[in-house]
């Protein structure tokens, strides 16, 4: 049941004449009156996923660039020395540093500033945590940046130390920058929320002033931290507040309904320790509401390790809470050393040895637009298409892979098609991918394309006899293949009679 990609193609002939023949559809039909397409080859050539081995491109250095909601920054290490992993969290100073010429033995150095260990883990007693799991022990990354929390799970395989994804990234807006919101909330139920809206527009600088001073306060929040913390007001607030409501800060605070929040005769908001890990609260509940869902599917039972990483895992408000949810469960809760470079330092390692996830799990559903031999009764009427006496169906979608399906590195899906009519000089096929696994066509809710492959069809040599694929005489198999497992998607169309190929490729994990 090999079949044809989408056929509403716009601008391209049948055959080798440049006219336009009409194709008979029924009303309704989506097809235009320009087709050119691959039919079912018979018999199909869909051998089972084979596994290849990775090639890995040689290189001198692997740099790592995090691009986060509230900060940024790069890390990177020398082939000839990759346990010396080099970092910085300003990305500011990415031109600066790298134009230097590090690969000079003086720079390199100077740059060299602690060493580590291949795995990322290993470092300030997690090594030894690490180096105790055995084959089949399973764990939970928890990256808490400033905008999300993104969570993976693995499985560690020996001997050969890889690891396999049991479960596909996941993730949910449930990072620092919600702490913030929060706040600003709170300005707005004491100062008024229509004043905090006009004097962000107004003044944007003092408004990053005081982002900055709640910055460094909550930082500094801790569920057992003792005495109030300040928070600078900007003279610019201050004066501002003054004009647009006629009286001062004070006694906006004396009169709002927040109780919590005191003024400072040295000009500053006094904040209770239990206001602020208050404001904690939504954002760090979000975090753990997150962690159980994932931990309660049944693909990932048996996790025994929580390693907390990212910028907003610094916070010993979000590291108490999470213990205190998910210890009782009897999950050990780890924050490495560094937590907040911790996921640069994890990108360089991977770049120096990709291999070491073996196994992922795909994302999404992935396949191709095809056409099939319409069977009445399981075909939609409205995807009927006649074509010279002969009746398909339209839009199919032909599954490759399918949402949440391990995929091993390397692992290959083929297909074999054929053109759908004698003399046909190119063959479109369109890559689509969707949530579902259970799609049937390329016009259902949620599919989407992401890919397409144009291939020309040379003049084929005669040959009497059936191909080398065992096709029959005048059937041309075009053979497409998806490789899956690593952080692309790489498809090939290939020409069998010609051995004619184009490539293309799906970024496996924006996707």
């Amino acid at each position: 049941m090999l079949a044809v990609p989408e056929l509403g193609l716009q601008g391209l002939y049948i055959g080798s004449s440049p006219e336009r023949s009409p194709i008979p559809s029924p009303p309704g039909s989506p097809r235009t009156q320009e087709s050119c397409g691959i039919a079912p080859l018979t018999p199909s050539q869909s051998p089972k996923p084979e596994a290849r081995a990775p090639q890995q491109a040689p290189f001198s250095v692997v740099v790592a660039i995090d691009f986060g909601t509230t900060s940024s920054g790069y890390a990177f290490s020398f082939a000839s020395d990759p346990e010396a992993i080099h970092m910085m969290r300003k990305c500011h100073l990415l031109i600066t540093s790298l134009s230097g010429c590090p690969s000079t033995p003086p720079a390199r150095e100077q740059l060299r500033r602690s060493r580590h260990s291949r795995t990322f883990l290993v470092e300030s007693g997690v090594g030894e945590l690490w180096a105790e799991m055995q084959a089949g022990d399973r764990y939970v990354v928890a990256d808490c940046g400033g905008g999300t929390v993104d969570l993976t799970v693995h499985q560690l395989e020996q001997p050969h130390g890889t690891l396999k994804e049991l479960y596909k990234a996941s993730g949910g807006p449930y990072g620092a920058v919600g702490v913030d919101l929060a706040f600003e909330q709170l300005l707005g139920r004491i100062f008024g929320e229509d004043f905090i809206a006009i004097f962000k527009r107004q003044r944007p600088a003092a408004w990053v002033d005081l982002t900055i001073a709640f910055e460094a306060r909550k930082r500094t929040a801790g569920p057992h931290r003792a005495g109030a913390l300040n928070i600078s007001l900007p003279f610019s607030f201050i004066d501002f507040y003054r004009k647009q409501r006629g009286h001062n800060v004070e006694t906006a605070l004396r009169r709002s309904s927040v109780n919590f929040v005191k003024w400072s005769s040295q000009g500053m908001l006094r904040m209770s320790c239990e206001a602020m890990n208050e404001l904690f609260q939504p954002t760090v509940s979000g975090i753990i509401q997150h962690i159980e869902a994932l931990l309660s599917r049944p693909e990932v039972q048996g996790v025994k390790l929580l390693f907390l990483v990212g910028g907003f895992a610094e916070s010993a408000v979000l590291q108490h809470a999470v213990q205190a949810a998910l210890g009782p469960r009897g999950l050990r809760v780890v924050v490495p050393h560094d937590v907040g470079l911790t996921i640069l330092k994890g990108a360089v390692l991977f770049g120096q040895a990709p291999g070491v996830v073996r196994v992922r799990r795909s994302p999404l559903t992935y396949g191709v637009g095809v056409l099939n031999r319409f069977v009445a009764g399981r075909h939609p009427p409205d995807k009927l298409l006649v074509r010279d006496g002969r009746r398909w169906c339209t839009d199919v979608f032909e599954r490759f892979v399918a949402a949440e399906q391990s995929v091993a590195l390397g692992e290959e899906v083929r297909r074999s098609y054929c053109p759908a009519r004698p003399g046909q000089r190119r063959v479109l096929i369109n890559l689509y991918c969707c949530a579902a696994e259970d799609a049937r066509f390329i016009t259902d809710p949620g599919v989407r394309k992401c890919g397409a492959l144009s291939l020309e069809l040379e003049p084929a040599p005669a040959d009497s006899g059936p191909d080398a694929a065992g096709a029959p005489p005048g059937r041309r198999e075009i053979r497409a293949a998806m490789q899956f497992g690593d952080t692309e998607i790489k498809v090939t169309a290939v020409d069998v009679s010609t051995n004619r190929s184009v490539r293309a490729a799906i970024d496996f994990l924006s996707n």
